[in-house]
């Protein structure tokens, strides 16, 4: 495995030679008055954000009233991660079209960022595509950021990077690159651009800009790159450091106050500078509102990563944590699934009725299936199974985890019945935390999306303690 020490890399990057000062990106999202709004293909995309809406459905309806929000963004939650590519372009065409026909009828102009995973797993570029279909107006460029800070994903000269220690790992030698659905061979993006469009869109026709660019031409050169881009011409977006994204979204907005129009396909930091949300700290005890009730708390884990299932290990070493397996042999099993699944159901309730913390997780044998759409579907067979646990529950949870994207978003959407939640803040660092509105199962409930490949092999723990230690 190629390992590059993070210290030589960085010292070797161009001074930033002009500072953008934040309170500027937000003076100019203002002045481009359009809404944002954020289709996230996992629920764990709020990761940078607070004070915003998320909505799980998109009817007409729905959408007038999240454009007229106060916030400058919103969430559509799409969980387009877990689908085929074709169930994911389709459900992207008619949230496209629904947008179009709220934006006409309140008269309030948007822009779409396609929020997607750091790790470069999703459906890139069938999603941009079918949006950009849809909505049927010019594009110039579809802009990929997956630069991530909290989650340690840097950009430099086009080779996507994932922080490991001391290191910097190329994207392409991770465990992420092997991921069964989503899985692919370059670190360099433009290559990565080649292969995952199967050589539609050649490397050298995917324009970049470079840290060189933002750090010594700043937000004039980032505007002079961006207009010459046009017919959906691809732009790699190199960034380590906020600074890096303040520069290139100064330079992005004076693009765009020219008439230049652009899709965004990124992960979550762009998100808040985009948006010009401040960063707020890491949510203390005092930031939950969680009531003393009856009953325990929930962590509930579907993800299969090894860092999920190094953390998973970890909290079951928590005193006052009662753990249920779900074998996943049995839930793939017609005659057994049920049955396993109302042994766990039962004894959570128990648990939850005695007032203790649980943990559920799946076990942690990863079935592997040659083809991608398969093991799509046998993770959404032990996704339903999840969510069939927590649909049983009979005992409210004094507030609930969900680790790993899918996991979360069908909780969220099949178990707790969420139509619209408020991201709180973060519970540490790229660990979103939603309270659910009044239309939910459990109204007003603190919800912790957790990532699965996101914090150190203690963070569940912390979070699990600092949720026990918010009890009012």
């Amino acid at each position: 495995m190629t390992r590059e020490l993070k210290s030589n890399l960085l010292a070797q990057l161009p001074v930033i030679t002009e500072e953008v000062d934040f309170a500027y990106i937000q003076h100019l999202v203002q002045s481009a008055g359009k809404k944002l709004v954020v289709l996230d293909d996992d629920p764990t995309g709020s990761q940078t954000v607070w004070g915003v809406p998320i909505y799980t459905k998109w009817s007409i309806d729905i959408l007038i009233q999240a454009l007229k929000e106060p916030a400058s963004v919103f969430y559509i939650l799409t969980n387009t991660r877990s689908m085929t590519p074709e169930r994911a372009a389709d459900l992207n065409k008619e949230i496209a079209l629904n947008l179009k026909i709220a934006s006409a009828h309140t008269s309030i102009p948007f822009r779409v960022i396609s929020r997607s995973d750091s790790t470069l797993r999703g459906h890139f570029l069938t999603e941009v595509d079918a949006l950009l279909d849809e909505l049927d107006e010019p594009c110039d460029g579809i802009l990929v950021i997956p630069f991530f800070i909290e989650g340690g994903r840097y950009t430099i000269e086009d080779i996507h990077y994932v922080e490991k220690g001391k290191y910097f790992i190329p994207m392409g030698e991770t465990e992420y690159a092997q991921d069964t659905a989503f899985g692919y061979q370059s670190s360099n993006l433009k290559e990565w651009v080649e292969e995952k469009t199967k050589g539609r869109i050649k490397a050298e026709q995917v324009c970049s800009i470079s840290l060189d660019v933002i750090r010594r031409d700043g937000q004039r050169g980032v505007q002079t790159i961006l207009k010459s881009l046009k017919n959906r011409q691809i732009c790699i977006v190199n960034a380590v450091s906020y600074q890096d994204l303040y520069v290139f979204v100064a330079g992005l907005l004076a693009a765009e106050a020219e008439g230049k129009n652009f899709i965004y396909r990124t992960a979550a930091s762009f998100v808040r500078v985009r948006a010009g949300i401040e960063k707020k700290h890491i949510l203390a005890n005092g930031d939950f509102p969680i009531p003393m009730k009856p009953g325990g708390g929930l962590v509930i884990a579907g993800s299969y990563i090894k860092k999920s299932s190094v953390q998973i290990e970890h909290l079951k070493k928590l005193s006052g944590i009662e753990n249920f397996v779900v074998q996943v042999e049995q839930l793939l099993d017609e005659k057994a699934s049920e049955s396993e699944i109302e042994r766990v159901v039962e004894g959570v309730n128990v648990a939850l009725g005695e007032g203790k913390d649980v943990l559920v997780y799946t076990s942690r044998k990863l079935i592997h299936e040659q083809s991608s759409v398969r093991f799509l579907e046998m993770g959404n067979r032990i996704s339903d199974a999840l969510v069939k646990i927590v649909s049983g529950l009979n005992i409210p949870p004094c507030w609930i985890i969900a680790k790993g994207g899918i996991t979360s978003s069908d909780i969220a959407t099949k178990s707790l019945k969420i139509v619209k939640a408020e991201v709180l803040g973060q519970a540490a660092t790229g660990v979103p935390v939603w309270q659910l509105g009044g239309e939910s199962r459990f109204p007003g409930l603190v919800y912790v999306v957790f990532p699965g490949n996101v914090g150190d092999e203690d963070t569940i723990a912390e979070v699990v303690l600092k949720l026990r230690g918010a009890i009012l």
